[in-house]
Order: C-alpha cells, then structure tokens, then sequence
C-alpha cells in the first residue's frame, strides 16, 4: 500500500511514517501548507515525493491511502476529501469533535467505499492483546478500572493542543486513551460524572478527573497537562487485579511488562520491544486490501467520542450525564 501524509506533523515525522516504512508498505509522498517545509521533510525521510498543499497530494492517482496527522478539527472536513479521492484513510485518533461528526464520517467513507480506521495504536501492542485476553477469560466479577494519561505539556500559545477552535484540551489529545481502556475492559458506561479546569486560561480542559458508572462497576478516568508523565491503568476483580505502566505510548526500544495477581499467583509477563505503530498499520492494510472491518471500527470510535462528549457536558453542567450513544 502506498500511503500519502497529510501534514508535517511531529507524530507523524517520529512515530507512523518510520512504522509505515518497517513495513511492507511505502509513504510515497507527504504534503504541507508550506511547501519548503514538505521537502525537506520528504529529504529527512527519504520520502520521494512532496507537495505545498493537501489537495495537490490527495489528486496524486499513484496512492492508495493516506494517514491524517492534523489538528483535531481538520480530521473531519480532510478525510471527506480523502474519501472523495478514493483513498483509504487512516486518521489520527480523535478522529471527531463529537459523537454524531464520528459516525457520520464513518458512513460517509463506507458510501465511497473506503476503509476508515481511527489510529489507537496502543491497541495493537501485544501486551493489549494479552491484558484483554487476561481480563475477559481469567478474571472474575471485574468491578473497577483507573486509567490515566497525563505529561506536563509546554507552555507555549502556538500549540494547537491549546487552542478551542482547533478541538484542543488534554480530554481530546490523551484522555481519549483512558477513556478506551476504561471501554476496552467494562465496555460502555451508563452514566459519566467529570470535572475539568482550564489551569491557564486557554479556553480548553488541562486537567480532567472523571467516573464512569457501571451497573455493577465504576472506572476512575484522568488526563492532563499539569503533571510530569504518568499513562496507566489497573482492573480489579473479584479474583485478582491487572496493572500496566507506560500504557499507551511505549517506545519502540523498550521491553513492556504486565503485572498481575489471580487466585492468589503473581505474575509478571514480559513483551520484547515491538513498533505499534507498524503493527497499526499492518492491521489498517490488511484490513483495506480485504475490505473488512478495522478493530477501530464505526463502533468504537463513536462510542468512545459519545463517551468524551459527556465528559465534557458533565463537567459543563456539575452533574450526572448518561451518553448518547450513536450506534
């Protein structure tokens, strides 16, 4: 599959473009508003091709896909545009500002059919896989999971992570993570209470605590801008408890582990260093070439933005909110 990439950004430069390349795959070509800036990050990366606009690269007819790296606002309107063009679209998670955008989106690339995945990449580890495996087959009567994504991000005005009109906030950018674990393993809350402050007046949440209510379990959910990193999450049973460090983003160099304790036995599980990133794109290929559906799938992403959706009305009204599910 050879893949497009809207935009220069950071993410995209350190962590999918060199996991497109340790695949099967090719990044072919890679697009900026500035076109001296596209080249030169084509030159670093040994992409070959680059273009000054996002249009000119989507009307390259030698692609077959592209990954969306823009701000949170832009994924909607540049994946409709990339869906026009016949690519497949793999679009940076959140892949909407709400719910109801999420869905729709999905529709509108199935119409053209196109495959769509939002990019949790965390989801393809195999420590994931394995935590899931643990929880739903070996655990009994689970009944609570904390889950927390926080860094201390640079006080810098320009950053698009702080700007209202560009979607911005640390629910949208890592809280989405908590959200998806505290999903990955309870599934779908009834009801969600949160609270949120905006610690530097930048119109935007840099600190959330929430609860996620359950028939028969809660989740504790965090994110945040204020502290020094921290990305975990723990579940407990009746029969045992499951907890994993450096959760969702685990470099690529770097030996993973799971601790856990069930009927009593302590375990520590062990991962050799893996790319998520390659093995995310791998799943979104394979995926397209055979048109089935992504584990990110219309489902999940809009679920899980009906559940952040909540978060914030909760936090907005100081109260219970029961989320609108788009399913």
């Amino acid at each position: 599959m050879r893949f497009g990439i809207l935009s220069t950004a950071k993410i995209g430069r350190e962590d999918v473009i060199p996991g497109i390349q340790q695949s099967e795959h090719e990044v072919l070509a890679i697009a900026s508003r500035d076109a001296d800036r596209a080249a030169s990050v084509a030159d670093d990366l040994a992409i070959p091709r680059s273009y000054g606009s996002y249009e000119a690269l989507l009307g390259d007819k030698d692609l077959d896909a592209v990954y969306v790296p823009l701000p949170n606002a832009l994924h909607a309107e540049w994946t409709r545009k990339a869906a026009d063009a016949g690519l497949h679209i793999l679009c940076e998670k959140p892949l909407t500002a709400d719910a109801e955008s999420a869905a729709q989106l999905h529709d509108y690339c199935a119409d053209r059919g196109v495959t769509l995945m939002e990019a949790f990449m965390y989801r393809f580890h195999p420590r994931t896989e394995r935590a899931v495996e643990i929880v739903h087959e070996e655990f009994e009567g689970v009944h609570a999971v904390d889950a927390t994504f926080k860094f201390a991000l640079r006080d810098r005005p320009e950053d698009i992570r702080l700007d209202p009109d560009l979607a911005g906030g640390s629910v949208m950018d890592v809280g989405c993570y908590a959200i998806s674990a505290a999903r990955l393993f309870l599934g779908e809350p009834d009801r969600v209470y949160a609270r949120t402050r905006d610690s530097r007046n930048c119109g935007v949440d840099t600190d959330m605590a929430g609860l996620l209510e359950y028939d028969d379990a809660t989740a504790r959910i965090a994110s945040g801008f204020d502290t020094p990193a921290v990305q975990t999450y723990r579940v407990e049973a009746d029969n045992g408890w499951l907890e994993v460090e450096d959760a969702f983003d685990v470099g690529t160099d770097r030996e993973a582990t799971i601790e856990y304790e069930l009927d009593g036995r302590r375990v520590t599980e062990r991962f050799d260093p893996v790319d998520q990133y390659q093995l995310e794109v791998e799943h979104f290929a394979e995926c397209a070439h055979s048109d089935r559906r992504p584990r990110i799938d219309r489902e999940e992403s809009a679920s899980n933005m009906a559940v952040i959706d909540a978060v914030y009305e909760s936090a907005e009204q100081s109260g219970p909110v029961t989320p609108d599910y788009m399913n």
